[in-house]
């Protein structure tokens, strides 16, 4: 699997699941849960990743998604 996409926001990060969703490709988030060990400060970036075979749809379907 390969990242797409980082976020600290979680607005965000829903956002860029539903864009993902809507174009068929199937993604993975890394340290959903870690808030509960950080205490909600968002010191700890998601990750959002995708099969590689989806890479270059994923990266298209993001296009104009502001990371952060």
């Amino acid at each position: 699997m390969d990242e797409v996409f980082r976020t600290n926001d979680p607005v965000k990060l829903s956002y860029v699941e539903h864009l993902l969703a809507e174009a068929g490709i199937a993604c993975f988030v890394l340290d959903r849960h870690i808030s509960a060990v950080e205490g909600n400060i968002g010191a700890f970036p998601r990750r959002v990743l995708v099969e590689a075979g989806d890479l270059a749809r994923a990266r298209l379907a993001l296009a104009g998604v502001e990371p952060g």
